[in-house]
């Protein structure tokens, strides 16, 4: 498995949603659990082992390093309820990332994206707890895609600005693809806290309102220089 740069997330670190969906597609099921042990490398040769005869288990090392862990799970609540896309318009302008976004070349929240390089997306708040973003794929895209497209609101929704946070596990099925120039609505909803643990949930949908995906994640919270470079 190998992790192009442009998929980051922190400066140095692949983007959590993106690999954990990378590794997923390893797993034979709908439904998978990806936890991340080490930030995932970029540019850099990386082996995925098979941990169980059924193809249910799977692990990502970099050397004698693991980094991650896949195996088939579930979901056991709801998807977070969508918005009508022009709800999720007006929410990306309360999306305050000028100053504080603690990761601004996220693959899929990063402002300092070029358009069509990242996603881009921009989770502002639409009720307590809830963010929305808009998402238009500008061309076809890949579940893994649809998996980073799940990750950054579920963050967003606690707001991490003055408290980053990074992905350390997350749950995900995704049923179907979006189509190029489809205009989407990904939600995020911040369900609880334990510490430094943030458990979250997330959703995107088509514009026909079908869900295209929806995760379980738990957030864990960093200091904030962690990955300053």
């Amino acid at each position: 498995m190998f992790i192009e740069t442009r998929f980051c997330g922190p400066d140095g670190s692949g983007n959590g949603g993106y690999v954990a969906g990378l590794l997923a597609g390893h797993v034979a099921a709908d439904t998978v659990t990806v936890t991340l042990r080490l930030p995932p490398p970029l540019a850099t040769p990386l082996s995925v082992t098979q941990e169980d005869d059924r193809g249910h288990s799977v692990r990502l090392w970099h050397g004698e390093l693991l980094i991650a862990e896949a195996l088939a799970g579930a979901i056991v609540v709801p998807p977070v309820p969508p918005v009508p896309y022009e709800a999720a318009l007006e929410a990306a302008e309360k999306f305050r990332t000028t100053e504080n976004h603690p990761f601004p070349r996220c693959f899929a929240c990063g402002p300092d994206r070029e358009a069509g390089d990242g996603l881009r997306l921009e989770p502002g708040p639409v009720g307590d707890g809830i963010v929305a973003s808009p998402w238009t794929p500008a061309e076809a895209v890949a579940r893994e895609t649809v998996w980073a497209a799940l990750d950054c609101p579920g963050g967003w929704a606690f707001d991490p600005a003055g408290r980053p946070a990074v992905l350390g596990t997350m749950t995900a099925q995704v049923t179907d693809l979006p189509a190029p120039g489809e205009r989407c609505v990904v939600m995020g909803l911040a369900r609880s806290r334990e510490g430094r643990k943030l458990h979250a949930a997330t959703a995107a949908y088509g514009a026909d309102g079908r869900l295209l995906g929806r995760a379980e994640q738990i957030w864990i919270e960093i200091e904030p220089d962690r990955f300053r470079t």
